[in-house]
C-alpha cells in the first residue's frame, strides 16, 4: 500500500446523535475546523425522539455559537435499522434496563460504535473528509467496550488500510466524566450552549421529554438520566 497522504486540516465528520455528549463535540468540532458535517444513524432505536432532537440541536447551534454559525454544514442521516434489529438490546426493543449475565448493561448494542464508524467513514470518504470526531469515552461509566479508546484507535487503523485514507479519530470527551462534559460545554458555549444542551439535546434511555429538570428532558430513573444530572450537579456545585 503507498503512504497515505496528510490528512485534510480543516474539515471533520461529526457523529450527531442530539445527545449532551455529541451536542459537546459538536461545538468542539465548529471551534477547530472550517467546515463541519454532522452524521446520524437510525438504528432503530426505540425513542424516535432522538432523531427530532439531533435536528432542534443542529438548528440552535448557530445561536448559541454566532461566531462559528457559517462553518455547519450538511447533515446526513443513515438508515442502519438491519444492524439495529440484528443487535437487540434495551434501546432497540422493549426490554428491561439491567446488568446482563455478560456482565454488560442491557442497554449495549454490540458492535454499535464499530458500525458507525464504517458508515460514518464511507461517507466521510465520498464527501472528502479525513477527521472523525465522536462523543466516545472511557470516564462515563457506561461500561461499553466500543467506547475505550483501545477500540476506537483499532477500529480507525482498519479504516485506514481498507479505505486507504488517511483518517483521525478525535474522541475529546474520552478522558472527561459527565462533570467535565458539562464543563467543557460551557467553555466552548457558554450559558447559551448549555441551555441549548438542557432544554433541547436528549439523553434518556426511556425516550422521556416530558419531565424537565435542571440538567434537562428525563425520566430521572434510568442510568442516562442518573448520569447526566450527577455531572450537571458536580459542575454547579464546583462553579
Amino acid at each position: 500500500m503507498p503512504p497515505l497522504r496528510q490528512p485534510h486540516a480543516d474539515r471533520a465528520l461529526v457523529l450527531f446523535s442530539g445527545g449532551q455528549d455529541s451536542t459537546v463535540c459538536l461545538a468542539w468540532a465548529l471551534h477547530r475546523y472550517e467546515r463541519v458535517e454532522t452524521v446520524g444513524f437510525d438504528y432503530g432505536q426505540r425513542h424516535s425522539v432522538e432523531l427530532v432532537a439531533r435536528l432542534k440541536v443542529r438548528d440552535g447551534m448557530a445561536a448559541a455559537l454566532p461566531p462559528f454559525a457559517g462553518r455547519l454544514g450538511e447533515d446526513h442521516v443513515l438508515d442502519l435499522k438491519g444492524f439495529g434489529a440484528v443487535a437487540q438490546s434495551a434501546l432497540t426493543e422493549d426490554r428491561a434496563i439491567e446488568m446482563t449475565e455478560t456482565g454488560l448493561p442491557s442497554t449495549f448494542v454490540p458492535g454499535r460504535n464499530l458500525a458507525f464508524l464504517v458508515y460514518a467513514a464511507a461517507l466521510a470518504d465520498r464527501r472528502d473528509i479525513d477527521i472523525l470526531v465522536g462523543g466516545m469515552g472511557e470516564a462515563d461509566y457506561s461500561g461499553y467496550p466500543d467506547c475505550r479508546a483501545s477500540t476506537l484507535d483499532a477500529q480507525i487503523a482498519a479504516l485506514r488500510l481498507g479505505i486507504e485514507r488517511p483518517y483521525v479519530m478525535e474522541a475529546p470527551l474520552m478522558a472527561l466524566d459527565k462533570q467535565g462534559v458539562w464543563a467543557l460545554g460551557y467553555e466552548l458555549g457558554g450559558d447559551a450552549l448549555v441551555e441549548l444542551i438542557v432544554g433541547e439535546s436528549h439523553t434518556c434511555y426511556r425516550g422521556d421529554r416530558t419531565h424537565l429538570h435542571p440538567w434537562g428532558y428525563g425520566c430521572d430513573d434510568c442510568p442516562a438520566c442518573d448520569l447526566r444530572a450527577k455531572g450537571y450537579f458536580a459542575w454547579k456545585a464546583a462553579q
